[in-house]
């Protein structure tokens, strides 16, 4: 018999879970090319050739005790060296491996990350709509998440509303910048008001309040939007990132957290780090995908892809009465729905094959996250299903 708290989880991720299982129902009775999947956020480009080519000269050349060993919870030296590299290259920092610490994907480092800073009943905060699994996180660490109200229609965050929500017990705060599902990015004037409100309520209790910024998709960027590079504008910021997006790689779980060495409590943090990626069962990142990334680190997928998808259909919806914010990050629309049930508008909207996921799953219903990491084709077979879904809510 499982536990009360994993059958309480198991309950929530249902959610989740059906819609793999609902995809593939009706691709076997459709037809996979009759079904318009825009539910998950996996990527449908590939990874660059460089990341196969690297991959097979990491393996040729490398000692093979050496790479596939234990080594450093951490990671290896030379990839958290070249990593850091990278960050003082684009954004001027002074960075060393010891401000780098490997991890497995953006996921395991949160967790990792998490699990060093708060204890049970305290509290993290974040902004509506967020990213659906921050809850699990929290609860993985016997804390609180808290989040702080949506802004509409805009979803820029409200430093106001943040203000009203710390707490004495509040210990960081996790934002995803581009943001999942918005696509919004949060933008330097954002951030700086955010870093001022977090810097009074440090004064105000007398502790550090971390500001986690989530950044797995920097990278994805269009129509010249710039993502601010947190610590800039904040001490206590630390940063997780992911290769999964911007080298379509969401299968080989690789990232890493990297903090200025000012941060407070900066050696302890690493420390700990490192000791909770041992505990909690990730070991280490794997030890090839740490020095294939780092080796092309720099380096995107054609991004371009994804643009041309968010115009056609950011256009063809807006042209249909649908609204949202233009997208300026990641590969999401979250759309506002024409009836203020979303659960329900998902329903209705796979009588023409199409899956969308629900915005009650990030903190905002009324709304639906559309994915378009997809093959065009998708998208072009999709609009006549959205453009009869307005209809026949305009005509009810």
């Amino acid at each position: 018999m499982i536990s009360e708290k994993m059958s309480k989880l198991l309950e929530r991720s249902a959610a989740m879970s059906s819609m793999y299982t609902e995809s593939a129902r009706l691709k076997e009775k459709y037809g996979a090319e009759n079904v318009y999947d825009f539910g998950m956020g996996n990527p449908n480009l590939p990874a660059p050739d460089s990341i196969r080519e690297t991959s097979i000269r990491v393996l040729q050349e490398t000692d093979p005790w050496y790479l596939h060993h234990y080594m450093p919870n951490n990671g290896f030296p030379e990839a958290r060296e070249k990593i850091a590299a990278s960050l003082n290259r684009r954004f001027g920092e002074h960075f060393d491996a010891n401000n780098i610490m490997m991890c497995t994907g953006a996921a395991g480092g949160l967790n990792c990350l998490l699990k060093v800073l708060m204890d049970p009943g305290q509290e993290i905060l974040t902004f509506a709509p967020y990213f659906g699994e921050y809850d699990r996180y929290a609860d993985n660490v016997g804390c609180t998440l808290t989040t702080v109200p949506p802004n509409i229609p805009t979803f820029q965050p409200d430093p106001a509303a943040l203000e009203k929500c710390v707490t004495e017990k509040t210990r960081a705060v996790l934002i995803d910048n581009p943001n999942n599902p918005t696509g919004v990015v949060y933008n330097e004037e954002t951030i700086r008001a955010i870093a001022a409100v977090l810097a009074k309520k440090e004064q105000e209790y007398g502790h550090a309040i971390y500001l986690i910024s989530d950044e797995p998709y920097r990278e994805l960027v269009f129509d010249g939007a710039s993502v601010p590079w947190i610590p800039n504008d904040y001490k206590n910021t630390i940063v997780a990132y992911s290769f999964s997006k911007s080298l379509s790689l969401p299968g080989d779980r690789i990232g890493y957290l990297a903090l200025r060495s000012e941060v407070e409590d900066f050696e302890n943090i690493v420390a700990a780090v490192a000791v909770a990626t041992r505990i909690t069962g990730f070991i280490n990142a794997s030890g090839l995908q740490q020095l294939v990334c780092a080796k092309c680190c720099d380096e995107t997928v054609d991004i371009s892809f994804y643009d041309k998808n968010r115009k056609r259909l950011y256009d063809a919806l807006t042209a249909y009465g649908y609204e949202m914010p233009k997208p300026e990050g990641a590969f999401y629309l979250f759309m506002k729905t024409p009836t203020e049930n979303d659960l329900e508008f998902v329903e209705k909207i796979k009588e023409h094959r199409i899956l969308l996921t629900p915005g009650s799953g990030f903190g905002c219903p009324g709304y639906v996250r559309i994915a378009y990491c997809v093959a065009p084709e998708t998208i072009e077979g999709a609009l006549p299903g959205f453009k009869a879904m307005m209809e026949y809510y305009k005509n009810k």
